[in-house]
C-alpha cells in the first residue's frame, strides 16, 4: 500500500516562493549586488536566502566566481519554469487591480533631467493628487535606455530619436537647442558668426552620463545641412541646469534647450547668438513597447502626459 504524501504547509510554500523570487532576481541580474538593490534587501541576507534554498533542494542553482554569478544547468531549467509562472501571476494581479474603481499601480519612466523638470513632473503632480493609489518613479538618464534592462515601463526622448518598434506619443511642443552666453562674456569676447567660430570660444560642455562622451553641439545651415561642433572650455557638467548656471556666471557659451533658457533670456541674464543656425526639431515623446500590457495606472499617466495643442 502506497503511503500518502504529506502536503507542504502554507508557511513552507510561502518561504519557497520568496526564495524562488530571490533566486530569479540573482539569475537574471547575474549579480548579488544588483539583485539585492532590486529586491531592497542586503547582499548578505540575499546570499543566505540562496544558500538556504539550495540546501533544501539539495542542488546547486548558481555558480559563483569573484567576478560573476551565473545559473547552473539546473538553475537555468528552474528559471525557465519560474519566469512564465511569475508573469502569469503578475498579469493576473494586474487584472484584479484593474477591476477596482480607482486606478492603481506603479509606473517607472526614464528621461533626461530637462524633460523630468519641465514636462513630466508638472503634468504628473496634479495626477498624483487625483489618484492616490498611483505611484510614479522618474529615473534620470541622458542616453537611450533599454526599457527591459532598466525595468522601466516607458521612456522619454525627442521625437526623432525614438527607436523603431516603439509606440510613441507626443508629450511636448517642438524644441530647439540655442547658443547662449552672459552679457559679461560678450563684453570681452567677439560674438561667433557661424558655428565653426565656436572653436575659438570658451564653451561649457555637457558630458553624457552613460558612455561618458561630450555632447557635440548641433546646428543646421541655410540649405538644411547638419553641422556638429565639438567645443572646448574650462567647465564640464553632466546636468543641463548646471550648464546654464555656469553660462549665467559668465564662464562661456552654452548650448541649451530654448524653453529652459527662456526665463534667463527674459531677465537679460543670458542672450543668444547663432540663432539662424538653430533649427526646431520634434519635441519630447513618451515611448514604450507595443507588447506592453497597459495597466490602469499606465493609462492615467498617458492621459496626463499627452500633449494638447
Amino acid at each position: 500500500m502506497r503511503p500518502e504524501l504529506e502536503a507542504p504547509t502554507a508557511p513552507m510554500i510561502r518561504e519557497n516562493i520568496t526564495d524562488l523570487i530571490a533566486f530569479a532576481a540573482v539569475a537574471e541580474e547575474r549579480s548579488f549586488t544588483r539583485a539585492a538593490a532590486r529586491l531592497n534587501v542586503s547582499q548578505s541576507a540575499l546570499s543566505h536566502t540562496i544558500k538556504g534554498l539550495e540546501q533544501r533542494l539539495g542542488i546547486r542553482l548558481l555558480t559563483r566566481t569573484t567576478r560573476t554569478v551565473a545559473p547552473t544547468l539546473a538553475g537555468e531549467d528552474l528559471l525557465a519554469t519560474l519566469n512564465p509562472c511569475f508573469e502569469r501571476i503578475e498579469n493576473r494581479l494586474q487584472a484584479l487591480n484593474e477591476v477596482r474603481d480607482e486606478p492603481t499601480g506603479t509606473v517607472r519612466i526614464v528621461a533626461v533631467e530637462y524633460a523630468i523638470e519641465s514636462l513630466l513632473w508638472p503634468k504628473l503632480s496634479p495626477m498624483l493628487r487625483k489618484y492616490p493609489a498611483v505611484n510614479v518613479e522618474l529615473v534620470m538618464e541622458y542616453e537611450y535606455t533599454d526599457l527591459a534592462q532598466s525595468r522601466c515601463d516607458a521612456g522619454v526622448r525627442y521625437g526623432d530619436q525614438v527607436a523603431e518598434g516603439m509606440i510613441a506619443m507626443r508629450i511636448g511642443p517642438d524644441e530647439r537647442m540655442i547658443c547662449v552666453g552672459a552679457p559679461s562674456y560678450f563684453a570681452v569676447t567677439k560674438e561667433p558668426k557661424e558655428p565653426n567660430d565656436l572653436t575659438d570660444h570658451s564653451c561649457i560642455n555637457l558630458r553624457l552620463s552613460n558612455h561618458g562622451a561630450l555632447y557635440a553641439w548641433e546646428f543646421e545651415d541655410a540649405e538644411g545641412k547638419d553641422i556638429r561642433v565639438k567645443v572646448n572650455g574650462q567647465a564640464t557638467f553632466n546636468t543641463i541646469n548646471s550648464v546654464i548656471r555656469a553660462a549665467v556666471d559668465g564662464h562661456g557659451l552654452a548650448c541649451v534647450p530654448e524653453r529652459l533658457a527662456q526665463p534667463y533670456l527674459d531677465s537679460g541674464a543670458l542672450r543668444t547668438c547663432l540663432e539662424e543656425y538653430c533649427p526646431y526639431f520634434p519635441g519630447f515623446h513618451l515611448y514604450y513597447p507595443s507588447r506592453q500590457r497597459s495597466s490602469s495606472a499606465f493609462e492615467v499617466v498617458l492621459e496626463a502626459l499627452r500633449h494638447r495643442d
